[in-house]
């Protein structure tokens, strides 16, 4: 009898047990399909241009949606919404989701493109229209000439700000770098671009930008001691400003203070890996040091990085060659 109530009891157990296992298995396949019909309503609902309604049903099923596909497609419909809801911090963190989500994908980062372009063209809309004459705006409408290669428009436009306000952070760098960006500049306009440079630096002396391409011009120049002065105070006030410890380095061996030159040019190459220059100065300093070895190496990356852009130019050239030809253009003979 007692044998017979153990068997019972152990056979009710079982069953039992057998009953919860498969109400959870059941369990799990229907929250799966709820999510994925809030998922695929909320998705309807936003192609169809009833946002405001489908924005809750997207936030809440994209998190729960295991289907990859269905989960990019929500995630596509719930920043257009955002963007159409005029939602920019929402649409910002779902494209921030999908980065996260499908890192490299060609169309989250075409589409992240597209939406910072949208955000940036948004803003500044908002500036001219709630701040038309103030010096950020007339310094976005400055930059937008330099784009279309408008030098003098842009440079009238920053002086304009500069009238109102003669202590103008930055201005003075920004009209100074465009001078020197005209076509064919001639010496007096790279005089004129000097002293804009100047002045930026009296107003602002910790304008690493301004420092660099002081010396710079004066590395050019060959003026080395006025050049070396500059690019030290443009990585002491950078430390992260590589064309600056290549531009201290390359006239260190221009005037053949090889020494001095290793430690600027160790530290360009550690900030830009892939530029030849700075491979190509450092074998340099390091032959004239005695230390052969470090130069056959700084050789041999010199014309590897050389050898990468020289390809990749080619795959550009390649590329181009193979776009269609826009309607109403010839294509070039071949040469």
């Amino acid at each position: 009898m007692r044998d017979l109530s153990k068997t019972v009891l152990t056979s009710f157990l079982l069953l039992l047990t057998s009953t919860v296992t498969q109400a959870q298995v059941a369990k799990k396949p229907a929250a799966a399909v709820d999510s994925s019909v809030v998922a695929e309503r909320g998705a309807k609902l936003a192609e169809t241009g009833h946002c405001a309604e489908a924005m809750p049903l997207l936030k809440k099923s994209f998190p729960q949606t295991s289907d990859k596909d269905l989960k990019l497609k929500i995630g596509f419909d719930a920043v257009r919404c955002a963007m159409t809801l005029n939602q920019a911090d929402l649409a910002v963190d779902f494209l921030r989701l999908l980065n996260r989500e499908f890192p490299h994908a060609p169309e989250v980062l075409y589409l992240t493109v597209h939406i910072y372009s949208d955000l940036s063209l948004r803003a500044s809309q908002e500036l001219a229209d709630v701040a038309p004459s103030s010096s950020e705006a007339r310094q976005l409408n400055a930059e937008s000439l330099e784009v279309q290669g408008k030098w003098d428009e842009a440079a009238a436009e920053y002086r304009r700000i500069l009238e109102h306000n003669p202590h103008a952070i930055g201005i003075h760098f920004r009209l100074g770098r465009l001078l020197l960006s005209k076509p064919d500049p001639d010496a007096s306009m790279t005089d004129q671009a000097k002293e804009e440079f100047q002045q930026e630096l009296e107003i602002d002396p910790t304008n690493a930008g301004a420092e660099y391409v002081l010396g710079e011009l004066a590395r050019q120049a060959q003026h080395i001691p006025e050049a070396i002065e500059h690019f030290t105070r443009a990585t002491k006030l950078d430390a992260s400003f590589g064309d600056a410890f290549l531009g201290l380095g390359m006239a260190l061996v221009f005037n053949k203070q090889y020494s001095d030159a290793i430690l600027p040019l160790e530290t360009a190459v550690k900030l830009q890996p892939a530029n030849p220059a700075g491979h190509y100065q450092l074998a340099i300093a390091y032959g004239q040091t005695g230390r052969k070895e470090d130069a056959k190496r700084e050789a041999a990356l010199q014309r590897e990085t050389a050898d990468r852009i020289e390809a990749e130019k080619k795959k550009a050239a390649a590329l181009q060659g193979q776009l269609p030809t826009p309607l109403g253009e010839k294509p070039e003979p071949p040469r």
